[in-house]
């Protein structure tokens, strides 16, 4: 079945950075585009970036854009999200998701990223 687990969130001061990794298994990890979500406590879940299955394509909200970079290993059946200059406003719980075009949306448990000033 497919599965996909975040890690690398963590508690961090405004500036500091945070690596995050999503590790999929259960499917062709390269036949699919991964976004980025994350949600904080008491809002919606808003979207931060996609990558296409060969990198070729990221899309970022514009909320990260500048300070977040997204790749992924397809060797290794995992993405990743650099993020830099941390603000308190990107403290949120962030999912990694993909969306297998009809076949199902699968999402992670979520990492917490807590950034304070």
């Amino acid at each position: 079945q497919v599965q996909l687990v975040e890690s690398g969130g963590g508690v961090v001061q405004a500036g500091e950075s945070l690596r995050l990794s999503c590790k999929a298994s259960g499917y062709t990890f390269d036949l699919y585009a991964i976004k980025w979500y994350r949600q904080a406590s008491g809002k919606e879940r808003e979207f931060v970036v996609r990558i296409s299955p060969y990198a070729a394509l990221i899309d970022y909200a514009d909320s990260v854009k500048g300070r977040f970079t997204a790749s992924r290993d397809n060797r290794k059946n995992e993405a990743y999200l650099q993020m830099d200059n941390l603000v308190p406003e990107d403290t949120a719980v962030y999912f990694c998701m993909v969306d297998q075009d009809g076949r199902g949306t699968y999402w992670g448990q979520g990492t917490q990223v807590t950034v304070s000033s």
